[in-house]
């Protein structure tokens, strides 16, 4: 019995025994006092993740800003092109291109044209013919004129025959007279008529000298269906066509008066406007420099030539005529033109254009005059070049060193060279002021005005 009840029991001590050593090191005495209720289970305590996670945000956000830096505020201003000569500038006046010498070729006559030998910009030489007119009617008048002539020649050949026949009677008759016989009367007879044909000879004489004049009349009525050009130039415009009536006065209707207008244009120069108040500051034989809109990147020197001794009441401006030191032969005239007017002569390389900036984007850095370029990761190559910027975003601006050479003070901007060749460019922006300290590659951001 004792046996049985041994070996009956002994699953429960087996069961306790075969229990893993970390169960054990599990237990616990809680000694922070009795649970609730009486239990004497303890209770895990819960920590406030949340908290701890908004601070470490916080954290992270501080440590950020101050660690990355931040875009400096700047004011830019843009690389220009400038020329020395504007420092020599002491006023400007605006005008045109005019032409001293220009004319609107007409005719004296009137008649139908039947022949044009020129068009816009046509070349032509003093005396060529420019058009012809019908002349039919003129040379009808002309032959007419030439008969008229030989009818008067043929009456000056026979008065001069009835002139020969009165002197030989006259003589004949003083011969007889001498013998005595024939009266003294009939001597005065042959001499009133020998008078008579000598009378009758000149009267013929000048009716032949008006029969030539008259031929001479219609040649020069022929002359001006011929229109020739008074000058050696150009045409300008085309004024008529073959076919129009050509009239002296073209008031009536369907006529027109002047064929071609046309200039020489060795005369040309600029007609500007200077004001009465700056016309001290303008004297002739002045140095001007004069700049065309058709030819923005040339500039032409010149000299005050006249001023018009009057000013227009309505503009109050004195009109003052500038003229080219050399012409070319781009000039055209009614070309809208800038004059400069210069406080002394100026060469040719003054006239060439240069780099310039705002004084105040000339600064020092590590020993060097620079200027701080601003351009875009993009543009300059950055870290975010290779990646196209989110649309709506703005592209990050970087400060770049531009180390140059100050030249010249041009007006209001200074003449720079860049030491490195080609590494400034006409509009590049510059910083001319900045709240902090420039870096080379550094974030700028533009500043409120």
């Amino acid at each position: 019995m004792t046996d049985t009840a041994t070996t009956g029991t002994p699953a429960a001590p087996a069961a306790a025994t075969s229990a893993p050593a970390s169960s054990l090191s599990r237990l616990r005495i809680d000694r922070g006092g009795p649970g609730p209720k009486g239990g004497g289970q303890a209770v895990r305590r819960r920590l406030p993740w949340g908290w701890i996670t908004v601070g470490l945000v916080a954290v992270a956000g501080v440590a950020v800003k101050l660690l990355i830096p931040q875009a400096v505020p700047v004011q830019t201003a843009a690389v220009v092109t400038s020329t020395p000569s504007q420092q020599y500038v002491q006023l400007t006046a605006s005008g045109y291109v005019v032409a001293q010498r220009r004319a609107s070729v007409a005719s004296k006559a009137t008649g139908r044209l039947i022949e044009l030998n020129v068009r816009e910009g046509s070349v032509v030489k003093q005396g060529a013919v420019i058009a012809r007119l019908d002349a039919s009617d003129v040379r009808a008048a002309i032959v007419a004129a030439q008969a008229g002539v030989r009818q008067a020649e043929a009456g000056v050949r026979q008065a001069e025959v009835e002139l020969a026949n009165a002197d030989a009677d006259l003589a004949r008759s003083k011969g007889l007279q001498a013998q005595g016989f024939i009266s003294p009367q009939a001597v005065d007879a042959s001499q009133t008529r020998a008078n008579a044909a000598r009378a009758a000879r000149a009267s013929a004489q000048a009716g032949l000298e008006v029969a030539q004049a008259q031929v001479k009349v219609q040649r020069v009525a022929e002359d001006f269906t011929e229109i020739r050009a008074p000058f050696d130039g150009v045409v300008l415009v085309k004024n008529a066509n073959v076919g129009d009536i050509i009239t002296p006065l073209s008031s009536a209707a369907g006529t027109t008066g002047a064929v071609v207008t046309m200039a020489d244009m060795s005369t040309l120069e600029v007609e500007a406007d200077v004001s009465e108040g700056s016309l001290s500051k303008a004297r002739i034989g002045q140095p001007v420099e004069v700049t065309l809109d058709a030819l923005p990147g040339v500039r032409f020197l010149g000299r005050v030539g006249s001023l018009v001794p009057t000013v227009d009441r309505a503009k109050a401006t004195v009109t003052t005529k500038i003229r080219f030191e050399q012409l070319d032969a781009r000039i055209l005239p009614e070309m809208s033109a800038k004059v400069s007017f210069l406080s002394q002569p100026i060469t040719v390389a003054d006239q060439q254009p240069v780099l310039a900036v705002n004084a105040k984007a000339l600064m020092q850095a590590e020993g060097q005059t620079v200027v701080w370029r601003v351009r875009s990761d993009a543009a300059a190559g950055g870290p975010s070049a290779a990646v196209a910027p989110a649309a709506g975003s703005t592209p990050t601006l970087r400060a770049e060193a531009v180390p140059v050479k100050a030249g010249r003070q041009l007006g209001e901007v200074r003449e720079v060279t860049p030491v490195k060749a080609g590494a400034l460019s006409s509009g590049d922006k510059v910083v001319i002021q900045a709240d902090g300290v420039l870096k080379a590659g550094g974030a700028v951001r533009q500043a409120e005005q």
